[in-house]
């Protein structure tokens, strides 16, 4: 190892990029759906666009988790997880963390602008409802949710208006459930681990309970199955093959399940999908599934 990687200075870049959470940026993959499902995949113009808009959506995301990390520094210190990281652990001090804010907020308000001006409008709005949901909505019963699933419908919606097509509301409404099952099974894992501290640590938490997020849990379940089920035999009167890919739509809601309730995970929904092997391949599988039916 070099004297460079021993130095603090490689310390403080490595806690810089850890800052950003790269990790979580896979949640950004969902401006893509209105590339894959208008048929356009295959275009350079349009595929661009798109990798522009999943590029500033990295950006601003990464803006939101140093708020978030600037804002909770006293409580993430008494997490069993998140008192790793960069500015709950000291390696990033809160003034650092700040100023990397001030560079990296402008710089990608600005640049989505000059991409579009209604990706740059829905870029503000996703930062806007994360600094709602920092500063009011995260103390709110449910609202705190129903934020989190706001910030994937942005992203499909950003998706959208930078290539220029229209949207299926059943592409909205799967994102929606999907957003809200992904958010009450990361409440739910948080009771799980922090179980009588969950209300020290996030004081929302005494607010739910088990039986309460299961009953949720199992609304929102059913509801995803039934939307998507009703999007490929009803959105295209063409083309009813994308019937097909019910079964891993099926296979990933019970294996999330499983993951969730059998092996007590799921509190980080990127880091669910990107260390469980079955659920890689199942997402896989579904996307070349979609692709060949969709394209071919």
């Amino acid at each position: 190892m070099s004297k460079f990687e021993n130095s603090g200075v490689f310390a403080k870049l490595r806690g810089f990029v850890k800052l950003a959470r790269p990790k979580q940026w896979i949640k950004n993959l969902f401006v893509f759906a209105a590339l894959i499902f208008s048929g356009h995949v295959f275009e350079w113009d349009y595929l661009q666009k798109a990798a522009l808009a999943f590029l500033f959506f990295c950006l601003i995301s990464a803006c939101v988790y140093i708020l978030n990390d600037v804002v909770d520094v006293n409580k993430d210190r008494f997490h069993p997880k998140k008192k790793t990281r960069p500015v709950a652990s000291g390696l990033i001090s809160q003034k650092e963390a700040i100023a990397f804010l001030v560079i990296l907020l402008p710089f990608s308000l600005v640049a989505s602008f000059m991409v579009d001006l209604f990706l740059g409008i829905v870029v503000l709005a996703y930062f806007l409802n994360n600094l709602l949901y920092s500063l009011i909505a995260k103390h709110m019963v449910i609202l705190d949710v129903m934020s989190i699933a706001l910030g994937f419908l942005l992203r499909v919606i950003g998706g959208a208006l930078v290539i220029k097509v229209d949207i299926s509301p059943w592409i909205l409404l799967c994102t929606l459930l999907l957003s809200l099952f992904l958010g009450f099974s990361k409440r739910r894992n948080e009771l799980m681990i922090l179980q009588e501290d969950a209300g020290t640590h996030r004081k929302i938490l005494e607010e739910y309970s088990l039986e309460f997020i299961d009953n949720m849990l199992s609304i929102v379940t059913a509801s995803t199955v039934m939307a998507y089920s009703l999007y490929t035999f009803s959105s295209n009167a063409d083309n009813y093959y994308m019937m097909a890919t019910i079964p891993f739509v099926l296979y990933g809601i019970f294996r999330y399940q499983y993951i969730i309730y059998q092996k007590k995970e799921g509190g980080s929904p990127e880091e669910t999908v990107l260390s469980d092997v079955p659920l890689i391949v199942n997402i896989f599988l579904w996307v070349v599934a979609s692709v060949l039916i969709l394209y071919i």
